[in-house]
């Protein structure tokens, strides 16, 4: 199974909150779920107690910003399909990352 958060990708985040006020959040780290069309940009994290919690934007049932952590991510599961971090992912501003999400998607 992938390894959804290694160290090094755990040490680049930014703590919680670090970006508040930001006018365009850098995304560190992109998950998606193949089973469904959910994705996840994350742009801040930290350990909590034994989980890691982390703040970013999720396009799923809706489309908003919000908090998840990483045992909620490891507990998605639906015939096989686990949720998989993208290992072909450039780092940059939430923007960026948006428009190439639409466009991956055909506008």
């Amino acid at each position: 199974m992938m390894e959804l958060l290694p160290a090094e990708l755990r040490e680049q985040l930014p703590k919680l909150y670090a970006q508040e006020g930001a006018e365009d959040h850098f995304v560190y780290v992109k998950y998606f779920f193949p089973a469904a069309n959910w994705t996840w940009f994350v742009t801040e994290g930290e350990p909590s107690g034994d989980d890691f919690l982390f703040f970013g934007y999720v396009i799923g049932l809706e489309k908003e910003w919000g908090y998840f952590t990483l045992n909620q991510l490891e507990e998605i599961k639906f015939r096989g399909l686990t949720v998989e971090r993208d290992l072909y992912f450039k780092q940059e501003t939430f923007s960026r990352c948006l428009a190439r999400w639409k466009l991956e998607r055909g506008g």
